[in-house]
């Protein structure tokens, strides 16, 4: 058996539960098996994209866990930061133009 951590932060609420797997278990599995999708039913574990300490993992499905590893489940993002950061520049150079 291998211990791991599954990892899920909802807007509301965070999750981080400890799970052992056996040996060979690839991480998508190893979420299904966490019992994690219970808790947050909006989530999908089967096509939801996940990472290993803040690195997406692309075979998600083929990739063995190791031990120790925190499985962390993405969800999408709401807003891409970068027009965030463009429309909060707009705001600041326009005020700054009517308050010199």
């Amino acid at each position: 058996m291998v211990e791991i951590e599954v990892v899920y932060a909802a807007e509301d609420r965070q999750v981080l539960l400890a799970v052992s797997v056996p040996v060979g278990t690839h991480l998508r599995a190893a979420v299904q098996a966490s019992g994690i999708a219970a808790q947050f039913p909006e989530l999908d574990p089967a096509n939801c994209p996940l990472g290993i300490f803040g690195k997406v993992v692309a075979d998600a499905d083929v990739r063995a866990v190791q031990a120790g590893d925190r499985i962390e489940i993405y969800r999408p993002l709401l807003v891409d930061p970068k027009e965030v950061r463009r429309l909060r520049a707009a705001k600041a150079a326009l005020a700054k133009q009517q308050h010199p």
